[in-house]
């Protein structure tokens, strides 16, 4: 019997595959925001002058939020929902992982040797690993608790392999 388990789609899929250039973009327009409001109301001298102060501390902030920013927003996207629109499947013999771009990973149901949980994850939600071996090779697909009945999916795909899944 095939179970078949998706992740929704809550983003376009345009914005999915190129979230961060337009991230990186706005994070350098603000950088240059901030380089145009120094070349503007800068003075150029070569002395101590404490008036350039703030204005040293605003390109340094700008600097900071501008490469920060869009790397936190990355980070926290891609953990968040970077698996949208992928979808696994579950037959009596195999677990196939398509991702939304049409990139299919299979596993056969005896190759699969652990199910398991990360031990810390440093961003939520956690990953929970279905890991596999064909010929020697060890290949791994993920989950996380945001898949809809992911709980369902693991326990199907456990009753397959008759492998244990371990949850922390």
């Amino acid at each position: 019997m095939q179970q078949v388990f998706e992740y929704p789609m809550t983003y376009p899929g345009w914005w999915l595959d190129y979230y961060y250039i337009f991230t990186w973009v706005f994070g350098m327009l603000l950088l240059a925001a901030g380089w145009a409001f120094f070349f503007r109301f800068g003075k150029f001298n070569y002395g101590i002058d404490l008036g350039c102060l703030w204005k040293s501390t605003l390109l340094l902030v700008l600097t900071t939020f501008s490469l920060g920013a869009p790397n936190y927003y990355n980070t926290r996207f891609v953990a968040e929902h970077g698996q949208e629109g992928d979808r696994i499947v579950v037959t009596d013999d195999a677990v196939v992982y398509d991702d939304r771009n049409g990139e299919a990973t299979t596993f056969r149901s005896q190759d699969i040797v652990r199910i398991y949980q990360e031990e810390l994850a440093f961003n939520p939600p956690p990953r929970i690993f279905i890991v596999a071996e064909t010929g020697g090779v060890r290949d791994s697909i993920y989950v996380t608790e945001n898949f809809p009945s992911w709980d369902n999916m693991l326990d199907a795909v456990s009753g397959h392999s008759g492998v244990a899944v371990e949850l922390r």
